[in-house]
């Protein structure tokens, strides 16, 4: 079944009951709309525009918070809907000089554009939001304090007749957050949906989320060990500076903590000896805990490669004061002597050359949460036969290692899509925002703590087609930390978004899906699915789910 309007082309939009139900919505008041990545935002967004355009007329506004997000939008449009192309403009800083943008404004009817654009044009006056019947906000969250958005909406609200559409993944945990969203974009209603609720859940296709341990290297143990006498060491300075007092373990996130209640002090004037203790104890300290987790969960190279850029870098002193330890220098030798690699670079290459032996024609891809690995492993997958992949990293140039600009970063994934690379090694960037298709497989080199960066990247498979999720875990690490802490986390967040809705429901319109959630579940119900999980009984691939049922991966 596929949506049939007259500016929508024949067959380019599915008709799913949640899009559908949700478009209806956005139509009767200004919306915001919370959908996980993969879900279909602009599939949504398509069709409020094409019953705007139908219905009232005018020009459509859709404004996105980047140049390749904006160029993506334009291009999703223009093959989804019948306006002609060449009414569907772009407006960035580099597509349209200002005088042309003033008469591309006259001659559109839909306008993608980055927001500061469209800021600067209405306080020139070169273009006036009076006959824009809708404006769509991509990544509606980050419409707080002084972003572009905000002046937007603000210029905007003098439209009576005009409608709002803001978008997000990552609206936040607290009412009072997304109250605030609403308020700034003069939002009247929230749609909120997860993978589990009923006019969802018959679309969401099944995940096999398979995690496999490996062991660490011997030379990781030790390096952690000679690495762990320095941390303990900076602990201790920065309890006697009257840091961490309270804190009997401290872990990366305490470490953090210290150091912006130092930076905070530093910065109010106060100058006395300890603070300036503790801020180099602390900085040693997080090249400590830096070092363990490249030893323990990344490997020998990505070590190396830490310590080499510190020491050619050094600046400060806590670099001096910690490249001098003699424990450190004892670590450069043992990762220097290792002839051994981290065992999760071979179960990558495992992993994705049986995918390619079962189907030859997949996409893959690989997540790395630094940048070191994602080139390790770029390189070590160019030497299996018929893999052909490709690093895809974020703008910024590191030293030698220089950032893949927007243009190249679409442009990379249109090779992705057609097939020119059949493996991308993504960091961060791959995780939202840019339109990566479906894949057959999604490799986590490491869990990462965050559940939201979890689901995005676990969401680029299992879009059209049932999915594979392979996890790579170090035992006894910091990697294991990270992964119940995730589990735990998006367990708790099914809970969190039903009591965002209760919430938000006292304060504002909030759509509300048919059938029973998981959290509408009864306790006896709810506990003993919890349980099953647990077992290992009941995951996406092995049991059908009734409608509503939580749909949480079993790893």
């Amino acid at each position: 079944m596929f949506v049939d309007h007259p500016l929508i082309r024949r067959g380019a939009i599915e008709d799913r009951d949640y899009q559908r139900n949700i478009a209806t919505s956005c139509l009767k008041r200004s919306t915001l709309v919370v959908l996980p990545t993969g879900m279909g935002k602009t599939v949504i967004a398509a069709r409020v525009i094409a019953e705007i355009l139908q219905t009232h007329g005018g020009r459509v506004l859709f404004l996105a918070p980047t140049k390749p997000l904006v160029e993506q939008h334009a291009a999703t449009l223009r093959v989804t809907l019948t306006v002609a192309p060449e009414r569907i403009a772009v407006f960035t800083g580099e597509v349209a000089a200002p005088e042309d943008r003033e008469l591309l404004w006259r001659e559109s009817k839909i306008v993608v554009s980055t927001p500061q654009v469209v800021r600067n044009d209405v306080k020139q006056g070169r273009v006036s939001l009076e006959g824009v019947s809708l404006i769509i906000f991509d990544e509606a969250h980050r419409s707080v304090g002084n972003y572009a958005y905000v002046e937007v909406a603000a210029a905007y609200k003098d439209n009576p007749a005009g409608l709002v559409l803001g978008m997000t993944a990552s609206p936040g945990n607290e009412a009072a957050t997304i109250l605030d969203v609403c308020g700034n974009l003069g939002i009247e209603g929230v749609e909120i949906r997860t993978e589990d609720d009923p006019d969802v859940v018959s679309y969401v296709h099944d995940i096999d989320v398979e995690r496999i341990i490996v062991e660490p290297p011997e030379a990781a143990q030790e390096i952690r060990s000679q690495l762990k006498k320095v941390l303990d060491d900076q602990i201790d300075r920065l309890k006697a500076c009257g840091f961490l007092q309270d804190v009997e373990r401290p872990i990366t996130k305490d470490l953090l903590l210290a150091g912006q209640q130092i930076r905070a002090r530093l910065d109010s004037g106060e100058r006395q000896g300890p603070v300036f203790t503790a801020a180099t104890a602390q900085a040693v300290a997080m090249k400590a805990n830096h070092g363990i987790e490249l030893a323990e969960t990344q490997g020998m190279e990505a070590l190396r490669s830490y310590l080499d850029r510190t020491e050619a870098e050094a600046n400060s002193r806590a670099d001096r004061q910690f490249l001098s330890r003699p424990e450190v220098l004892k670590a450069r030798q043992l990762a220097s002597e290792s002839k051994t690699e981290h065992p999760k670079v071979r179960k990558v290459l495992w992993a994705v050359r049986e995918q390619f032996l079962k189907k030859p024609d997949s996409r893959v891809i690989v997540f790395t949460h630094y940048r070191d690995m994602s080139e390790q492993v770029t390189r070590e997958l160019a030497t299996l036969p018929g893999i052909r992949p490709a690093r895809f990293v974020g703008q910024a140039t590191r030293g030698d290692d220089v950032g893949l600009k927007q243009r190249e970063q679409v442009d990379m994934i249109q090779r992705f899509k057609a097939g020119d690379h059949n493996v991308l090694v993504c960091t961060a960037v791959g995780e939202e925002g840019l339109d990566i298709p479906a894949t057959d497989l999604v490799v986590f080199y490491e869990p990462i703590p965050s559940e939201i960066r979890t689901i995005q990247r676990r969401g680029r498979t299992g879009r059209t087609r049932a999915g594979r999720v392979i996890m790579l875990v170090t035992r006894g690490t910091r990697d294991e930390a990270y992964l119940y802490s995730s589990r735990r986390k998006e367990r708790r967040m099914h809970v969190e978004l039903e009591r965002l809705r209760r919430d938000l429901r006292q304060k504002i319109f909030v759509g509300q899906p048919t059938g029973e959630t998981f959290v509408q579940m009864k306790p006896g119900e709810r506990l003993e699915r919890m349980r099953g999980i647990a077992r290992g009984e009941t995951t996406p691939a092995k049991l059908p789910r009734k409608p509503g049922q939580a749909k949480l991966p079993d790893y």
